[in-house]
């Protein structure tokens, strides 16, 4: 079996897992320049582990100045093999409460095109398969993970992604709803095109914070609700993490070969800067 390596991206607190042992801080550097923060590695159960905060400690970046490409890139350099994003978002459904889990399994991209979204250009072309945009393995496992830790939560749905830093109107809201997403978040765009690309299975654990403000009989999305359901959400994450650790095996998904056709441009224009900048994600494709 190959080895498997876990990378988490999420707030700070994730990583102070109790069964965490082998603990240390590495710095990573990336061609596309400074990651978040420095990753964690760790060992829980047997597992190596990768952990990122997404925002950097003491959450410094806004979700558009995120460098998702080093970000992504520091987890492939690391060789994490399966990534899991736990992220806060509003509930677009009733259904969905405060305080539940989504298992989002689409995206609706509505950021505003500023933020870098492909490891590719400057001389490489490549198109990945993007129709599901979530390994369903690493989901499936997630969900099973997410009802051991005793959440009460929702296995598919649309994540759509919005630019931020402001929270939607009441217009932008209900049109969203009028979309049939489940969720609705300012990070995971371009996250998941770029673990596609680096071959990395990825998957969601959505923590839903709030009802946007949709919702007439409910106060409309605050900061302050919003700490206070992630504080709550921190221990179940952890708990669904380590679940979800105890139930991976050798990956059986098609994520660590979605490069495979998608290069278009012949290896032989492609230019030796681009093949050196590229090389941990697309070297053995251009042997």
């Amino acid at each position: 079996m190959a080895e498997q390596i876990i990378g988490v991206i999420g707030g700070s607190g994730l990583y102070e897992l109790e069964e965490l042992t082998e603990v240390r801080s590495v710095a990573v550097e990336t061609p596309f320049g400074s990651p978040s923060d420095e990753f964690i590695t760790g060992v829980l159960d047997g597992m190596k582990m990768v952990f990122l905060p997404r925002h950097g400690r003491g959450h410094r970046l806004l979700p558009s100045e995120v460098n998702y490409r080093a970000n992504i890139y520091g987890m492939k350099k690391l060789g994490v093999t399966r990534l899991i994003s736990v992220s806060a978002v509003g509930s677009m459904k009733e259904e969905i409460v405060p305080g539940h889990i989504v298992i989002p399994d689409q995206f609706i991209d509505r950021t505003n095109g500023s933020r870098a979204n492909t490891f590719f250009g400057d001389g490489v072309v490549a198109h990945v398969q993007f129709a599901d945009p979530v390994c369903k393995e690493l989901s499936s496992h997630l969900f099973t993970a997410a009802k051991k830790a005793g959440a009460t939560a929702h296995y598919g749905g649309t994540y759509i992604c919005m630019e931020g830093p402001a929270f939607s109107t009441r217009a932008e809201s209900n049109m969203y709803r009028t979309f049939g997403v489940s969720v609705i978040g300012m990070t995971n765009i371009p996250e998941a095109k770029l673990a596609r690309e680096a071959e990395i299975c990825y998957g969601v654990i959505a923590l839903a914070t709030d009802y946007d403000c949709w919702h007439e009989t409910h106060e409309d999305v605050s900061v302050e609700a919003v700490l206070a359901i992630i504080k709550q959400n921190v221990a179940t994450a952890k708990a669904i993490i380590t679940h979800a650790v105890r139930l991976f095996g050798e990956n059986g998904c098609s994520c660590s070969t979605a490069l495979q056709y998608a290069i278009i441009t012949d290896p032989a224009v492609i230019p030796e800067e681009a093949k050196e900048r590229l090389a941990l994600i697309v070297g053995r494709y251009l042997k």
